[in-house]
C-alpha cells in the first residue's frame, strides 16, 4: 500500500530552506547582455529600475546593454556608475515596477552558514545552487589602469558558480542578498564582495554621482643640496626630502599644499640652514613730523618709540 505525503512534507529543511530563497529572488535577478558578446546578472536593489552587479561584467559593454527577467521582459540598461576597485556597478533600467531584493548584512555570517546562489550561468537563467560559507575574510585584489586594491571581508563559498554568475546574488537562508557573486577560485571556492556598511556607501555614491570617490596619500622622495656649514658638520652635500600630497574623498587637497619631511640634525631640518643669532631691533629714528597748529605755526610731536620731542 502506497503512502501519499504532501510537497511540504517531502521536502526536508535543507530543501525547503533554498525552494523558498529561490522562488522569493528569483524575480529580482536579471540577465544581463552586454555588447561584444559579454554577459553576467545582476541583483535588483529598487523597484524603480536600479541594478546592482559586478563592475567587470559591464566593463566591455561602452554603458549599455539589455537585461531580461525570468517573468519574460526584456528591459535596456543604462550604467549609472562603475567602481572597478570595490568590482561593484549600478546600473538603471527602463522600468518602475521591478520587484526589489532585500539587502542583508554580511557581518553577521557564521562559517558554515547556508547559502543559495542565484545567476545565469552560460546564459542559463534563473539557475540556483546552494552552499556553506567555507570561510570569511578573505581579500580580493581588484585593479582599475595603476591602481590596485583589495577587498577585504569577502566571503567564500562553496555553492557553484561558473562563468555568467558573476553580477548575481549570493543570499542567506532568508533570502537577504548578503554578496555580490565575483569570482571563482577553483572548484568549489567561489568569491562574494560583501553586502555590509562599506560596500552600501559605495553604492549610494554610484547612484548618486555615478562614482566612489577614494582618500590617497602620494608619497616621492629626492636628494636636496645642504647649506655649507651643515654639509661640512656631516660630511656630506646632500639629504633626502620626502614630499607627501594628501587628497581627501572629494579631491580636495589636504591643507591646498604639499607637506614636505626633510632630515633631521641637531634638532633641526638639515636643507635649511641655521639660524642667526638674534640681534634686537633696531630702535626707530625718531622723526619730525609737520603739523600745523590752530594758529597756523609748525608743530613736531613727540615720537611714539623715544617719548621726546624732535
Amino acid at each position: 500500500m502506497a503512502i501519499e505525503v504532501s510537497d511540504a512534507e517531502a521536502l526536508d529543511a535543507y530543501s525547503s530552506a533554498v525552494t523558498a530563497v529561490a522562488e522569493r529572488l528569483a524575480p529580482s535577478v536579471a540577465n544581463l547582455r552586454v555588447r561584444r558578446g559579454g554577459g553576467g546578472s545582476a541583483v535588483v536593489i529598487s523597484p524603480d529600475g536600479f541594478l546592482l552587479t559586478s563592475a567587470h561584467v559591464v566593463a566591455a559593454g561602452r554603458g549599455r546593454g539589455r537585461a531580461s527577467f525570468v517573468d519574460g521582459r526584456e528591459l535596456d540598461f543604462s550604467v549609472v556608475g562603475a567602481d572597478p576597485l570595490s568590482d561593484l556597478a549600478v546600473l538603471r533600467a527602463d522600468a518602475r515596477d521591478l520587484v526589489a531584493a532585500e539587502l542583508g548584512d554580511a557581518e553577521r555570517l557564521r562559517v558554515g552558514q547556508l547559502v543559495v546562489a542565484i545567476g545565469n550561468p552560460h546564459g542559463f537563467g534563473g539557475s540556483v545552487t546552494a552552499g556553506v560559507v567555507s570561510a570569511l575574510g578573505r581579500s580580493l585584489p581588484t585593479r582599475s589602469g595603476a591602481n590596485v586594491r583589495y577587498v577585504d571581508n569577502v566571503i567564500q563559498t562553496d555553492a557553484a558558480l561558473n562563468p555568467g554568475n558573476s553580477g548575481g546574488a549570493l543570499a542567506d537562508g532568508r533570502g537577504r542578498v548578503v554578496g555580490v557573486n565575483t569570482a571563482v577560485a577553483g572548484v568549489g571556492l567561489g568569491l562574494a564582495v560583501p553586502i555590509n556598511e562599506a560596500t552600501r556607501k559605495i553604492v549610494g555614491a554610484l547612484m548618486r554621482e555615478g562614482r566612489y570617490r577614494r582618500a590617497y596619500l602620494g608619497i616621492a622622495g629626492g636628494p636636496r643640496p645642504l647649506p655649507p656649514r651643515v654639509a661640512s658638520e656631516l660630511g656630506r652635500r646632500e639629504c633626502g626630502r620626502v614630499a607627501t600630497r594628501g587628497h581627501d574623498r572629494r579631491g580636495r587637497r589636504d591643507a591646498g599644499r604639499d607637506r614636505r619631511r626633510s632630515a633631521e640634525v641637531h634638532g633641526r631640518r638639515a636643507d635649511r640652514p641655521p639660524r642667526r643669532a638674534h640681534r634686537r631691533p633696531r630702535r626707530p629714528h625718531a622723526r619730525a613730523h609737520a603739523h600745523t597748529g590752530g594758529a597756523g605755526r609748525l608743530t613736531a610731536p613727540a615720537c611714539s618709540s623715544c617719548s621726546r620731542s624732535s
